[in-house]
Parts: C-alpha cells; structure tokens; sequence
C-alpha cells in the first residue's frame, strides 16, 4: 500500500471518528434539523474540503462521501441542497476564494444551514449573452455603493435573503474592466422583486428593480474593477453545479420515459425504440463523465470542462423530454396545473411529460446560452481562434446600445 493510501485511509477513519461523536452528541431523531446542521458545520463536517473554522477540516475533497454515507445510514438531515443551489454552488465558492475573513465569518454558515437563501443578480435585459455589457451602476459615496439598475432572470429572489451582484463602477473603461463584484442585501427597501411568469404557467424566475439601494464597501467581494475575474469564478462553479450533479444510473430526465417505455408496451414503436436507446447511451455517458468532472474537481479549481457538460445537459433534456411527449401521443399534450405560483425549487421528475417539455426549454438559456458556451469550448477548452470581437478595447460608455 503506498505512503498516499495509508495517508488518505488515515484520515477517512478521522472523520468518521469525528462523524460518530457528532451523531453522540446529537442524536438526529432528538435534535432539532438546524441545530443538528449547525453542530456539523462546527464540527467541520459540512464540506470538508474547506478551511478549519468555516464548516470544514481542509481534507481533500473526495472524502466527502465518507462522512455524507455515516450519516445517511444514521438518517441524519440534509440542509435541503436544491433550495439552497445557488448560495451553495456559486457564492460559497467566491466568497471562499475572494471574501475577507470577516465576510467568511458572517456569510457561510447561515448559508450552509440553509438560514439564509442567495440569489444571483447578473443578467440584466440588455445584457444576457453579453453579460460584460450590463449597465447597472454602482457609484461609490464615502464607505457605501449606490446601486442603481435591473436585473432578470433571478432564480429564487422572492425567497433570498441575500444576492451576489455585478455592477459597473467605471464607464470610462472597456466592459470587462470597469465592473465590481458585491453581495446585496435583498431586504433593502430599494430592492424590488417581481415575478416572471414562465411558459410552464409558473414564475421560478424574476426581475429585480435596484433603486438607490445602498451596499456598504465591507460587503465587496475583490477588488474595485476586477468583478469580471470574481465572475467567472461564480460562473464556472454555476456550470459544474447544473451540469456535474451527481445522479444515479437512469436518474433524471431519462429516468421517466425509461420507465414509461417498460410499463406501455402498446406505445412502443421501431423508430422510437432506437431514438430511445441513442439518448439512453448519452445519458449514461453524460452521468459518467460528470463523475469525471467531480473527480477532477479534487484537485482544484473548475474548468471549462463544467461548460462543456451544462451544453451536453441543456441538449440532452430537450430531446428526451420531446421524444417522451412523442411516446405518450395524446397523453403527451395534457399538463396538470397552469396555476401561476412562485416554488421554491424546480423539480423536473416529479411532475408529468408536459412540464418537462415545457421547462426544460430553458435549459439552454439559464447558466449560460449554449451559444456562449459552444464559443468558451471552441476557444477555451479546443484552443480554436477567438470570434473578432470589435469592442474588447473600446470604453463602455462608448458602446452603441
């Protein structure tokens, strides 16, 4: 057995030593779900990988799984990490890597918990695609930012408590250089949220109106000007988390129409068996290649490698989803409830075909337009040509708009 192994079994059975007092000392079935979550975030069992002091023990990542099975098998309770997707996928990693000790402090427990929800507020209606062009202003007053602007697409802003924000504070600079990265209190009275109703008849998203809201210079993240780079961290974490989720055999959206596909025989036709085979196969290979990204994931930072695999599960979705209406025929066109609502979260496979088909249409929008992240693959990850981009050197406030 190598020095490597011996060291790594050595520090597996520590944190199931240390999982095993925590589970002594709070017994799941008798402590109340966050004071339990709090308990493990001390004890440095929440994500092992970070920083002694801020939830983990600085342990390599992938033993993770060591401490998530003990207490699986003990039922302990999770902290609901689809509700908090977005604090735990894209701001605890940037305040982790460009966060002060202070902010660190005050932001990653509560949001670890689950206490406070995060949002991110970065697209704005003029500017998507070209997130680098958005034009809501922050101007610096003494010790505070005031924030002026709107923002769109905001998953989960009627329920955060807190925003992780790009705005610009120097026009008179190119786009990509005059933008600062800020964590926004959502509860300020200039913050104003409205809900976007979506073709599924719900409103997950919203638009976010910013008015004179005031942001203390203690709760920007980097430094003046260079929130692009702090971006791209957030963007990058947000790709692997919507494309690297971890997923069992058959899981997600080919788990339904596999499913449908065993129990209807009297559906079943040549073509669409073979249409159902090919998807099946890159379903599988997609999974199997999201375990590689998490296996990379150990021995640092993302990479593109997390665009390339949210591009293959936009596509992916689609399809599936289209040939499962196609499967079910007439049965395909019904959908259960057009009732305007505002969930907490997106559930793809417990509700019926029509949603799915419905919903998954934004997969290839929301986290980055495929067409965007087709150019990151082609530039970025196959080392292709860049696009000619005229106003790379050109001030923002030059811009045509």
């Amino acid at each position: 057995m190598s020095e490597e192994t011996t060291g790594a079994d050595s520090v597996a059975a520590e944190l199931r030593r240390r999982t095993q007092e925590l589970l002594a000392a709070h017994p799941p079935l008798e402590t109340d779900q966050l004071d339990f979550l709090k308990a493990r975030f001390d004890a440095g069992l929440a994500w092992v990988h970070y920083p002694e002091g801020l939830g983990g023990l600085g342990a390599p990542r992938a033993l993770q799984a060591v401490v998530d099975a003990e207490l699986a098998a003990a039922g302990a309770p999770d902290n609901d990490p689809r509700r908090i997707g977005i604090g735990l996928g894209m701001a605890a990693p940037t305040v982790l890597r460009f966060g002060t000790e202070e902010q660190k402090q005050r932001f990653l427990r509560p949001l670890w918990v689950g206490e406070e929800v995060w949002c991110q507020l970065f697209s704005e209606p003029g500017a998507g695609s070209d997130l680098a062009a958005l034009g809501t202003r922050a101007v610096r007053e003494g010790d505070d930012w005031i924030v002026n602007g709107q923002k769109v697409w905001t998953s989960s802003a009627h329920l955060a408590r807190w925003a992780i924000l790009i705005a610009r504070t120097d026009p008179d600079v190119p786009k990509h250089a005059g933008i600062t990265y800020f964590i926004c209190d959502m509860t300020d009275p200039g913050v104003e949220v409205r809900p976007l109703r979506q073709i599924t008849g719900e409103a997950e998203f919203n638009e976010v109106f910013l008015t004179d809201v005031r942001i203390p210079d203690a709760h920007r993240l980097g430094e003046i000007g260079d929130g692009w780079r702090v971006a791209q961290t957030t963007l990058m974490n947000e790709r692997v988390s919507i494309g690297g989720m971890r997923i069992p055999r058959e899981g997600g959206m080919i788990g339904p129409i596999s499913q449908t596909w065993r129990e209807r025989p009297e559906l079943r036709t040549h073509d669409l068996h073979q249409r159902l085979l090919k998807l099946w196969v890159e379903a599988e290979v997609a999974r199997l290649s999201g375990e590689r990204l998490r296996q990379q994931l150990v021995a640092g930072q993302p990479g593109h490698e997390g665009s390339g695999m949210k591009l293959s599960f936009a596509r992916l979705n689609q399809e599936i989803s289209g040939l499962e209406v196609e499967l079910r025929g007439e049965e395909g066109l019904l959908y259960d409830d057009w009732t305007m609502r505002r969930p907490e979260l997106v559930d793809f496979t417990g509700r019926d075909a029509g949603y799915r088909y419905l919903r998954s249409k934004g997969n290839s929008i929301e986290g980055g337009t495929s067409e965007v992240l087709l150019n990151i693959v082609a530039e970025r990850v196959l080392g292709l040509p860049a696009e000619p981009r005229t106003d790379k050197d050109v001030a923002w406030k030059d811009l045509a708009r």
